[in-house]
């Protein structure tokens, strides 16, 4: 299984002591958070209900997914 490119860190700053452990977001996160929002203002739906969770979470990724891609060209 290949490793999921995740961009990096999407709010990155200097190495240090205090912050090695901690890198925040991804960019892939970030990205993926954004399509979800985008998600939730364009489709009227329940999103109490858990399957249509599910699609907005594996759409928002398959965004990012295509956002990263275009990112290398």
């Amino acid at each position: 299984m290949s490793k999921i490119n995740d961009g990096g860190p999407a709010f990155s700053c200097p190495e240090d002591e205090s912050n090695m452990r901690n890198k925040g977001m991804s960019l892939r996160d970030y990205f993926a958070a954004k399509a979800m929002q985008a998600w939730f203002t364009d489709h009227e739906a329940d999103f109490a209900d858990p399957k249509m969770q599910e699609v907005a979470a594996k759409y928002s990724y398959m965004i990012a997914d295509q956002m990263l891609k275009a990112r290398l060209k």
